[in-house]
Order: C-alpha cells, then sequence, then structure tokens
C-alpha cells in the first residue's frame, strides 16, 4: 500500500475513533423534578425526587449521587445517602434515567421562601469529573397558632364565650373548637363548635355551655391550612370564675331590667295624674 494510502487510512480510523469515543462519552445530568409537599413547612419533612439523566451508558461505570446536609434541609435516615448506581443495566427503550426519591427534614427555623438544597454527582470512570449543583426547595410556614381565653361566663345560666385569635401569617379555614371531656368542665349539650375561617390577626368567638370550675382549661383546635392539610393544636388556658362575679350576679338582660324600671316610671306618673284629677273634681 502506498504511502498516501496507508496515512488516509490511519486518518480515517482516527477520525472513526474520536466519534465512536464521543458517543460512548459519559455525559450525567441531574434536575429536580417533585416536591411534595409544596410548599414544604418549617418543622416537618418533604419528598423530593431527582432524575439522574445519562446513567444507561456503560461507559459511567459506578455512578455516586448524594444530598449534601447544610442547614436548613438534613437527609431522613428513611432515605439511602448517598446513591450508588450500576450504569448500563437499563432495558433498551425503557426509561434512560434514574429516579433518586429522598425525603429531607426541615429545620424548625427555616425561613420562609425558596432555599437552596446542594446535591453531587460523579462517575468511577471519570474520577476527574465531580459536579455540583444546588436546587431551590419552596419553604412556606402554612401552620396556625392562635391565643385563647374566656371572654363571658355566666355562672347562672352556665354559658361562657371563648375568643380565639390567628396569631399566624397564614389564613386557615374549617376552624372547629372543641372541649374534650375534663375535671373542671362538665358539658352542657355540644362540645365542638365549626366557626369557619379566620384570616391572620382575626378573631372569632365560640360559644359553649357547662359547668366551668376553676382551674386549667384544655381547648382543642381544628383548622385546614392553605394546602388542605387537616392540623390539630391543643391549648391550655387558666379560668378563674371571680374575674366574671359582677356578670354572673346579672342573670337577665340589662334592657329588660330598663324596661322594668320604665314601666314603673309610667305607671307612677299614671297613678300621679289620675290623683290629680280626682283632686279637682272634689273640688
Amino acid at each position: 500500500m502506498k504511502r498516501g494510502g496507508i496515512l488516509v487510512l490511519g486518518l480515517f480510523l482516527i477520525i472513526n475513533f474520536g466519534l465512536v469515543s464521543a458517543a460512548d462519552a459519559c455525559t450525567l445530568n441531574v434536575s429536580l423534578i417533585n416536591q411534595d409537599p409544596y410548599p414544604a413547612i418549617p418543622g416537618e419533612s418533604v419528598k423530593v425526587v431527582f432524575q439522574i439523566d445519562g446513567v444507561s451508558n456503560p461507559t459511567c461505570s459506578e455512578v455516586n449521587f448524594e444530598v449534601k446536609e447544610s442547614f436548613p434541609f438534613t437527609v431522613d435516615p428513611e432515605s439511602i445517602n448517598p446513591i450508588s448506581i450500576s450504569s448500563g443495566t437499563y432495558v433498551n427503550k425503557y426509561s434512560s434515567f434514574y429516579l433518586a426519591p429522598y425525603k429531607i427534614r426541615i429545620n424548625k427555623d427555616a425561613l420562609d421562601g425558596d432555599t437552596p438544597i446542594e446535591i453531587s454527582f460523579s462517575s468511577n470512570n471519570l474520577p476527574q469529573f465531580s459536579e455540583v449543583k444546588k436546587f431551590n426547595i419552596n419553604i412556606q410556614d402554612v401552620r396556625a397558632d392562635f391565643e385563647v381565653y374566656v371572654k363571658d361566663y355566666n355562672a347562672n345560666t352556665k354559658t361562657f364565650t371563648l375568643e380565639i385569635l390567628n396569631i399566624a401569617k397564614s389564613n386557615i379555614k374549617a376552624l372547629t373548637v372543641e372541649l374534650p371531656q375534663q375535671n373542671n368542665f362538665e358539658v352542657m349539650g355540644a362540645n365542638r363548635v365549626v366557626v369557619g375561617s379566620l384570616d391572620s390577626n382575626e378573631y372569632t368567638t365560640a360559644d359553649f355551655k357547662g359547668l366551668l370550675k376553676k382551674g386549667d382549661l384544655n381547648i382543642d383546635i381544628f383548622y385546614t391550612d392553605t394546602i388542605n392539610v387537616r392540623r390539630e393544636i391543643n391549648k391550655t388556658i387558666y379560668f378563674d370564675p371571680s374575674s366574671f362575679d359582677g356578670v354572673s350576679q346579672v342573670s337577665q338582660p340589662i334592657w329588660l331590667y330598663v324596661l322594668t324600671v320604665a314601666a314603673f316610671a309610667f305607671a307612677g306618673w299614671m297613678w300621679y295624674r289620675a290623683k290629680k284629677a280626682n283632686k279637682k273634681r272634689l273640688r
């Protein structure tokens, strides 16, 4: 073979080997495809799913994936971290990616908003290849909190009113207040009142009937948050009936007393008028 032909053949083989090598090169990519719930809630856990593309290529050998723990994120012990994936084991015409589900705990002091979580991935076949990416986890505290106290109490009628203030930043709906059976409260009638919606920094009331004694009063509050999760919170307040002694002494509405006084005054005036007219006739 002539020298020129050998050079052409060599060049052809080099080009084709380069094309094959480029085609077979390990190319990995990671994306965050799901977050549940959305938004995540401080003090609770969030489920996230990462998609790792390129693992169908056997050139990648062993692929390593890891979620980096840093405030406010901690990987739940239920989740495997880091993950090792043997590449090239995927059936033709099926998915060429790997799904990595994680359960992540959110610190109770996490701030609202998008917070980056960091992951890293690499291939054992390319020790110099290691990439770090960040994805945003949306966090928002949708939980409510309340201030509760006894607004009115009447020992004669055994009725009292609770006032409930939503002191959280989130609006709520389907608010229900329940007084469980307890030593210092003897319920008369229903022990649960459905109140309805309650916006942030707004208050509402719930009326109950029963014998309420001095001491701690346990209150169960149920509500639905902005992501439609039904939640429960328990409150304990101290009640002293002596604070309402003035109210207890008045067993009838004030308008009834006013009407009674007015009736006596009118009767007295009519009596006086009749007496005066009788004197005139006797003269």
